[in-house]
């Protein structure tokens, strides 16, 4: 019997912000959540310039075109930062 490696790729639903992380919500059902130190744009970004955010492709990515940085779901995943 052999079987079939799948390849899943995780795609971003939603985007949150709790005062000391963020949470992507795939959907898949899983929450990655990550602390915003990792990132420092977005830790030392405004409420509102965190709340004005862009999926990219079909949720591969985030974008925030304020404060000019962009984070993949998969080195989230990995635990890039």
């Amino acid at each position: 019997m052999s079987t079939l490696a799948v390849e899943i790729h995780p795609l971003a639903q939603n985007v949150e912000f709790t005062d000391d992380d963020l949470v992507v919500s795939l959907v898949d059902g899983r929450k990655v959540i990550v602390p915003l130190v990792w990132f420092p744009r977005l830790a030392n970004a405004t409420k509102s310039q965190l709340k004005n955010y862009e999926l990219l492709g079909d949720g591969e990515g985030i974008h925030w075109p304020e404060i000019d940085e962009d984070l993949s779901v998969a080195g989230l995943l990995r635990g890039s930062h």
